[in-house]
């Protein structure tokens, strides 16, 4: 077929579709990331700013977490969604770092941006970065101090972890009850099974009202009073030593009208009827009176019959306990949940040495202490707003985190922007070792590193060019754990000052960066379907669907 010498035009992707490509779409991903980077540098460190989010429906959310702060923004650039991405990993990861893993990868970009834009293949860039991540990462393994556990006695061992959680809690909004929490932060994760440490056995609850320092650490289980029927008044709230039974089994009877219809000859047939449904939920009170329990709790309704049965025998009883915190009770308490009040036998049953229940602020909370098999607690949270108490839990998730993390690993390196420097004027000595552009690009990496103490000096109003000159100097004479410090508003010695922080925190931000930047430097084309119309579209506009309705008329 002929063409009259002309190439005829061949459509592959379908009208409408946006392709773009090339170092222009390089640079317009770097500055989509920049920008995310700007959005977040204000609230690094302890000094940083809260930021105040108002979604969709009204709703307003204070926070100074970086992962928090992302996940309210409504994202739509598909480069800068990988920021996000990498955001919440680390908090999901580590718990910690979430704001300087973002400043980390969008500094990196910044750096490779005047390369990209000299010409140079973004292939090379991306090359260096990786060998610089992992020159870093090895840095930071030489250089972590082991808080092992078994060099040190106990006491020495909390004070440790104590000082990571205060660490991590200096740039949050209870930096100025840290003395407090850290405490609680301590003991709740102490006392979680330590091969395990699963964090989702710490229970949070929140009640607004109060102050801060008003918060209680309960080592065992809390949880709010639930749904109750008349005759729960006259039942005892405490107890010492008592015996608990957990069941899976409904303790109410049913109106016959919602269940069933029966027909019936005679009234007495249809009384033998109700007299058996009565013999049933008795026999099944029977049973649980038998076991010797103190105290019945049952994730389905126990009804007003059960309620006023176990009130006459002096039997505490809760229905409708929510699956998790029945969880932990039985985490707490041991025994096991019964779907059967039949054949209960007494290792079936759990113990506490007291359980009381109070009044805290305007919610009513059955505390459960002094549990034999404590793997787990209870942080009641209170504060003068909603707010409040959801960026104080934010803040103490971050710190549980940071303090289990410690455990697990036992390796810690000194905050305040002193292992970044540390680093970065190793790899500046490193780089003058190599031949080529790697070497430029690896100089840039170190440079970027600098972007956390430079933040934390802009955020605090210091003056961070000569704080930053100050830090290079004292690293260049080997004084590796130099860094900010507040306080004093100059730099000192971030180790002896027992500003720590879990090495793992530092190698996840910094090997998550660099992959995040690596990932947006190989892309250099973006193609965005343009959406679809909806199926329904041309009857919304107004337009008839066939095969509907009376025909066309002839």
């Amino acid at each position: 077929m002929s063409f009259g010498g002309q190439t005829p035009t061949i459509v592959v992707l379908k009208e409408g579709t946006d392709s773009s490509q090339g170092r222009g779409q390089i640079i317009s991903n770097i500055n989509a990331c920049i920008a995310i980077q700007d959005t977040v540098r204000s609230t690094l460190g302890p000094l940083g700013s809260d930021l105040l989010i108002v979604d969709g429906n009204g709703k307003t959310t204070i926070s100074n977490d970086g992962a928090t702060i992302l996940k309210l923004l409504d994202v739509v650039h598909p480069a800068a969604k990988v920021l996000v991405d990498i955001s919440i990993s680390q908090d999901a990861e580590v718990g910690d770092g979430t704001t300087s893993v973002t400043l980390l990868a969008g500094e990196f970009l910044k750096e490779s941006k005047n390369f990209i834009e000299e010409g140079i293949s973004s292939y090379v860039v991306t090359k260096a970065i990786r060998k610089a991540s992992l020159l870093a990462v090895s840095r930071i393994k030489e250089l972590a101090v082991e808080i092992s556990k078994k060099n040190t006695n106990e006491l020495e061992y909390r004070e440790l972890l104590e000082r990571c959680a205060k660490t991590a809690m200096s740039s949050k909004l209870v930096s100025k009850n840290s003395e407090f929490f850290t405490k609680m932060v301590v003991d709740a994760v102490l006392s979680l099974d330590q091969e395990d440490l699963n964090e989702n056995l710490i229970g949070i609850k929140k009640i607004p009202g109060g102050s801060m320092e008003e918060s209680l650490f309960v080592d065992g289980v809390a949880f709010k009073k639930t749904f109750s029927y008349a005759g729960f008044e006259q039942q005892p709230k405490n107890f010492k030593n008592p015996k608990i039974l957990n069941l899976n089994v409904e303790l109410e009877l049913k109106a016959e009208k919602d269940n069933a219809e029966v027909r019936v000859e005679h009234v007495a047939d249809y009384q033998s009827i109700v007299d058996a449904e009565w013999k049933i939920i008795l026999n099944k009170l029977q049973n649980i009176e038998n076991t010797g329990a103190n105290i019945v709790l049952s994730k389905l309704p126990i009804g007003d019959l059960a309620t006023q049965y176990f009130a006459d025998r002096n039997i505490f009883c809760a229905g409708r306990v929510a699956s998790e915190d029945m969880d932990r009770v039985i985490q707490a308490v041991g025994g096991s949940i019964q779907s059967t009040t039949t054949d209960i036998k007494e290792e079936h049953l759990g113990t506490c040495a007291t359980f009381e229940e109070v009044q805290i602020g305007g919610e009513r909370f059955n505390l459960f202490k002094g549990c034999p098999e404590a793997k787990t607690c209870t942080l009641i949270l209170r504060g003068g707003a909603n707010q409040v108490i959801a960026e104080v839990e934010r803040s103490l998730h971050d710190a549980i985190m940071i303090v289990k993390r410690a455990v697990k690993n036992s390796f810690v390196v000194a905050g305040g922007g002193a292992i970044e420097m540390e680093i970065s004027k190793y790899l500046r000595d490193y780089s003058k070792t190599i031949p080529g552009k790697q070497q430029l690009i690896i100089a840039a990496f170190a440079k970027a590193l600098e972007i956390i103490p430079r933040q934390l000096c802009e955020n605090a109003g210091f003056d961070g060019t000569d704080l930053l000159n100050k830090l290079r100097s004292a690293h260049a004479r080997g004084e590796k754990w130099y860094g900010i410090d507040f306080t004093e508003e100059s730099i000192s010695d971030n180790m002896e000052k027992f500003v720590w922080e879990p090495s793992l925190v530092k190698i996840n931000a910094i090997q998550s960066a660099a992959e995040a930047a690596e990932l947006i430097l190989s892309i250099d084309e973006t193609i965005k379907n343009q959406d679809s119309a909806p199926a329904n579209a041309s009857v919304a506009a107004g337009g008839a669907a066939p095969g509907r309705g009376r025909g066309i008329p002839r």
